[in-house]
């Protein structure tokens, strides 16, 4: 990258800016996709930024066989683009996003396929699918544990291709709006000491694509490396749509990974033990009425991995949840031995859909689940073993992990949030209600950054100038640096797993009202008192912005579940969004409530499409 920045001189200070006329903020699926298609389009005065190219979800994260959705490719099943918008409507999506979803999906799956993401396909060339959680289809496919690994590195390398400037290691504390327009970015490098590694990025258009809000849970499988950043966005005054729907599933605590799919498929041994790892016990067949159920359950959280009331399976879930936080002891799934004792599956009478899956995969006389497993799906197995748990030889613990939010910032059609100029793709958008089909965050990553990519492309652009309100967030910062950094003391670590702890007691899969409005008034003295609390070392400023995101994500969040609980039931309707604002100066929160937006009628005669899109 040979950039030459401009100087802002501000209070003994000079800190480096940029100009472009659009920026990225992440480097996953989406953030990679954005700078590709944007320049591809002819928009080549752009950069991205990232806190860490190799930190994020996409890079790092997976299941057994991490599912990416679009339409059928391969069969005799029908399938079209009316069809797979309308599962994702009923999902809870709005209309117009789920039109755009559909409608983008193959586009975006060739390409991945074109440039070397190696999805698999038939003698024929069929890119054969299989049915998921919320499908009615066969419209999953999947590379493997590490698809989204695979997407990432490969848009990468187009991204290098096209020697687009990349940022690496900026963290972005700042989206600098005014008057509902974005002006720019404010981020803070270790890198330099120079102005405490303060950068002013200056764009008309920026695509943020800085995945979920990770960093506010404590028991997460997310990777450790990744935070979110939409506290940021909450400040600037993008609006927050479905903060309450979150997924949460089962998944290693040690090695952070989803036990979803063939994991539970195999029929492992679940128990149970206290903290010092004595009075070992099964547990799971006294939450159900027989065997046959217990097994039928485990069985089907393969299929309903996401933890939702209404799934029979999901009392595996809640199993868990009373022994680890109810009971307090440590839970693991066991590969070396059948539940119950089973010598083999074929000893009792397996339910119907179990025993004609396993047939034909040709697992069921295997007598132990890590035989199953291998046999099924073997780089299942050889991930575990890779990060050092051989399931052959140790079972693993687990708990019930946030994995995805369902919701997140608020986007149009186009991927545009409310703020004029501001796109969000990828996870931190929120288009997601609450059924969710299981693999379809890995195509919103590339249809949200290709539809913001294309908006952007059709603007025209100016020069910029350095506004007054760039300035002004440069010196406010410099202000709350000068009160927080010490040279003999850091506590930046500690207070985050203070909060997070607290969040994963108060925002789960069991939620009690006065924990959250405990947890409510909690994290706002810690906001109140944020330049008073937090300590950091120079070269650890970045970790106090990441806390200060984290306790401003989780104040909205909570806030937001909190407004949930008071204005719905139930069985609150799949096709109503919760949207949330949040004043930064006041710590006052406004909640709207809408229906879903239908799918939108458009114009289908070819001729009509063509002259509109030739003008």
């Amino acid at each position: 990258m040979d950039i030459i920045p401009k100087t802002l001189y501000l209070k003994n200070a000079e800190i480096p800016y940029y100009t472009f006329d659009a920026i990225i903020i992440g480097s996953g699926c989406a953030g990679y996709n954005a700078a590709d298609s944007l320049y591809s389009l002819g928009k080549t005065n752009i950069a991205l930024i990232t806190e860490g190219r190799c930190m994020g979800t996409s890079r790092n994260t997976g299941s057994d066989k991490q599912t990416y959705y679009k339409l059928s490719t391969s069969g005799n099943t029908p399938d079209s683009v009316m069809e797979m918008a309308r599962d994702l409507h009923s999902g809870g999506m709005h209309g117009d996003n789920a039109l755009a979803e559909a409608s983008c999906s193959l586009e975006c799956f060739f390409k991945l396929v074109g440039i070397g993401v190696p999805f698999p396909y038939n003698e024929y060339g069929e890119y054969v699918g299989y049915q998921t959680d919320n499908d009615t289809g066969a419209r999953a496919t999947s590379c493997g544990p590490l698809t989204s690994k695979f997407m990432t590195e490969r848009l990468e390398a187009q991204v290098a291709s096209k020697s687009i400037p990349v940022f690496d290691g900026y963290r972005v504390i700042k989206l600098i709006a005014e008057n509902g327009r974005i002006r720019g970015a404010l981020a803070i490098t270790p890198r330099s000491y120079d102005a405490y590694g303060l950068t002013l990025f200056l764009a008309e258009n920026i695509i943020y694509a800085t995945g979920g809000p990770s960093g506010m849970f404590y028991r997460s499988v997310y990777p450790e490396s990744q935070t979110g950043a939409n506290g940021t966005a909450f400040e600037a005054g993008v609006r927050g749509s479905n903060l309450h729907l979150f997924q949460f599933g089962i998944s290693s605590v040690g090695f952070r990974w989803n036990l979803s799919g063939s994991y539970q498929q195999v029929i492992p041994r679940y128990f149970s033990c206290d903290l010092d790892g004595n009075d070992e016990k099964e547990f799971l067949n006294e939450y159900f009425d027989s065997p046959r159920d217990m097994l039928k359950a485990v069985f089907l959280k393969g299929y309903q991995w996401p933890f939702d009331k209404k799934h029979f399976s999901s009392g595996v879930d809640l199993a868990v949840y009373n022994e680890t936080h109810i009971k307090n002891r440590r839970v693991y799934m066991d590969f070396r031995k059948n539940p119950l004792g089973l010598r083999n599956l074929t000893e009792t009478g397996l339910p119907d859909e179990v025993r004609e899956y396993l047939e034909k995969s040709g697992a069921l006389a295997f007598e132990t689940p890590v035989e199953r497993l291998i046999r099924l799906n073997t780089r299942a197995y050889e991930h575990y073993k890779n990060n050092g748990y051989d399931l052959e030889r140790v079972p693993i613990e687990i708990d019930i992990c946030v994995q995805h939010n369902n919701g997140g910032l608020i986007i149009d059609k186009n991927s545009e949030s409310n703020i004029k100029g501001l796109f969000i793709a990828g996870e931190a958008a929120g288009v997601f209600g609450p059924h969710r089909p299981g693999g379809s965050a890995l195509n919103s990553t590339q249809v949200t950054s290709l539809r913001a990519a294309r908006e952007i492309a059709r603007r025209s652009t100016s020069d910029i100038v350095m506004p007054p309100v760039c300035v002004k967030a440069a010196e406010d910062a410099l202000n709350l640096i000068s009160e927080i950094s010490s040279e003999s003391e850091d506590n930046t670590l500690s207070l985050r797993e203070c909060y997070q702890r607290r969040m994963s007691h108060a925002f789960g899969i069991v939620s009690d009202p006065d924990i959250i409005e405990t947890a409510i008034r909690e994290c706002r003295d810690e906001l109140e008192r944020f330049n008073e609390k937090t300590r950091a070392f120079p070269q650890n400023l970045t970790a106090a912005f990441i806390n200060r995101d984290i306790l401003m994500s989780q104040y909205v969040y909570l806030n937001a579940l909190r407004h949930f609980f008071t204005v719905s039931n139930s069985e609150a309707s799949a096709n109503t969004v919760y949207e949330t604002s949040f004043n930064p100066e006041t710590y006052g929160c406004d909640y709207y409530e809408k229906e879903t937006r239908e799918i939108p009628d458009r114009e289908l005669w070819f001729e009509n499409v063509y002259n509109s899109f030739t003008r």
